[in-house]
């Protein structure tokens, strides 16, 4: 049995804990140990609220099975899986209400009003769990899938480094296969073997039994004629192998993928982002709710850092505004609680020799201009929270690219220039992937991908991983 039938048997059992926990503690919450509550039904039936809850649960699990979120190809990593969980309950709750009132059944409200929100939250703490438990053994080296890359050197090459790069999602690259390519063409991965350049789908069959692969991933560059393919996907499905075929396009998140079959040819339509439409305004509501919530709940702090950085600093003001860039390259100005001395910006010129940064970005892990509150509010991003005025007034969103200085955007190249298309955020993939301690090119690359691929639910699933982002506080200085 392989690791991903045992994982989908384990998720199963643990759906099947979740959801009966959720449903039972609804029941009890509404009508407390009353075994005896019934729903009435016509002709002066009755049916037991207990009998209820089981089929709930019954039918909850099976919607979770049919809505696909116990494929095994989307545990460990990404969006999909909670993205499933949540569609595929809203579902059976949308069911349950239009059924009850076709059929003139009062069902207590109450019961479906918790049963709902709680059983979602317990179920995707539970998948949560689930997969910290598969990552933790995926770094370990368990719960891996072989793959055979086939393509030629340079598509296997990018390929092979991003699977390695990703290891949450479990894609272990145990050799590559240049399929039809010339003999003096040699492999670029040093630490993996060349198992083969056949075009014949038997061949290459013949190696995925002898390596045991789980899963073939075939890439650009190979010479595999398309009748060659299908073929090749039958024999892999027969022996119940993966077959993945990876596009040149690259940071390209599945929404934007649409596939279009033309006489039995999948085209792939890739539809370009656009800021604007019904997501734009739900962004844009998300935004405003968020903020003035927050800026209203969180008054009474904002009271007390405004006192210990004018104790800390007496001679700077509280709040420090910048001059960044936003939208449509349009400047702004950008709110934040006071870190640094007040003469920060003359003594950055004589510190640009000890720039830390990567590319056109000033750091330093230890900026003497970084006052001992300053240094306190900046680890866990407390002097950020101003920004939430930004977002408020519509100068900025929650989640975003990194709004740029002048200067910066001034040495930009072309590419870049894109991420002035959407609003700057609070946080972004920036923020949840490393702060300060990533790369230039990997912040500007992960920015890109945010304009390029932006959503709601990604912006929400952003906001809970930056709550983590700030209690670790790795890369803030």
């Amino acid at each position: 049995m392989t690791w991903s039938t045992k994982a989908v048997k384990v998720l199963s059992a643990t759906d099947a804990v979740a959801i009966v926990i959720a449903v039972f503690i609804a029941q009890f919450l509404r009508f407390g140990t009353d075994n005896n509550a019934i729903l009435p039904i016509e002709n002066d039936n009755s049916i037991g609220y207990s009998i209820i809850s089981t089929a709930l649960c019954l039918a909850w699990w099976i919607a979770l099975w049919l809505g696909g979120s116990r494929d095994s190809r989307i545990l460990g990593a990404g969006n999909d899986e909670y993205r499933k969980v949540i569609s595929s309950s809203l579902w059976v709750f949308a069911f349950i209400a239009i059924g009850s009132y076709a059929g003139g059944i009062e069902l207590a409200r109450g019961y479906v009003l918790i049963s709902a929100p709680l059983g979602i939250v317990v179920l995707l703490a539970q998948r949560w769990l689930f997969r910290a438990w598969i990552v933790r053994r995926r770094h370990k080296g368990g719960a891996l899938i072989r793959t055979l890359v086939i393509g030629d050197a340079e598509s296997t090459a990018h390929l092979v480094k991003t699977m390695r790069g990703a290891r949450n999602y479990g894609y272990d690259p145990i050799g590559v296969y240049y399929a039809g390519l010339d003999s003096e063409k040699l492999p670029q991965h040093s630490d993996l073997p060349l198992l083969g350049r056949s075009i014949r789908p038997e061949e290459i069959m013949r190696t995925v039994r002898e390596h045991a692969v789980d899963v073939v991933a075939i890439s650009t560059g190979h010479m595999i004629w398309p009748k060659n393919l299908r073929k090749l996907g039958w024999l892999l499905a027969d022996q119940h192998v993966g077959l993945i075929m990876a596009p040149a396009l690259t940071d390209i998140a599945g929404p934007r993928f649409h596939t279009q079959p033309l006489n039995g040819l999948p085209l792939i339509h890739v539809s370009t982002p656009r800021m604007r439409g019904p997501a734009a305004l739900a962004k844009r509501i998300l935004d405003v709710f968020i903020s003035g919530l927050a800026l209203l709940v969180l008054s009474p702090l904002f009271l007390l850092l405004a006192i210990i950085i004018k104790i800390d600093s007496p001679r700077g003001p509280v709040f420090f505004a910048q001059q960044r860039v936003g939208l449509e390259g349009l400047p702004f100005s950008m709110y934040k609680f006071r870190s640094m001395v007040p003469n920060a910006e003359e003594l950055k010129k004589q510190l640009m020799s000890q720039n830390e940064g990567h590319g056109v970005l000033f750091k330093m892990a230890n900026d003497p201009r970084i006052t001992r509150v300053g240094k306190f509010i900046r680890r866990y991003s407390l002097d950020e929270l101003p920004q939430l005025w930004n977002v408020l007034t519509g100068e900025m969103s929650l989640v975003g690219p990194r709004p740029p200085l002048k200067d910066e955007v001034s040495r930009y190249e072309e590419d870049l220039h894109r991420r002035l298309l959407v609003k700057p955020g609070i946080t972004g993939l920036w923020q949840i992937s490393g702060r300060s301690d990533l790369p230039w090119e990997e912040s500007a690359r992960l920015d890109l991908y945010y304009v390029e691929n932006w959503s709601v639910l990604g912006d929400i699933l952003v906001l809970v991983k930056t709550l983590r982002a700030v209690v670790r506080s790795s890369g803030a200085y």
